[in-house]
């Protein structure tokens, strides 16, 4: 069942439709929305449009190490489970 959820990202409202629990999408949007801000304080002269593209950009990057490294740490479980 999809639900809605309102939800607000670097002062935008938006609604967000999926599966996931609304507290889910909640903690997602503030995990966004803090990431955005972090960027922001570095980097002032960003629009809101090359803001949300380095957020994307930093959280990909930071999901495929986390990816990586549960890949390591499988292969490390296995090797020792023989």
């Amino acid at each position: 069942m999809k639900a809605r959820t309102i939800v607000e990202i670097f002062g935008q409202k938006y609604t967000v439709i999926g599966t996931e629990t609304s507290s889910h999408i909640r903690s997602v949007a503030a995990m966004v929305d803090e990431k955005m801000r972090d960027i922001q304080q570095y980097n002032a002269v960003l629009d809101t449009k090359q803001l949300a593209v380095l957020t994307a950009v930093n959280l990909m990057n930071e999901y495929l190490k986390t990816k990586e490294e549960l890949e390591k740490l499988q292969q490390q479980i296995r090797k020792e489970d023989k």
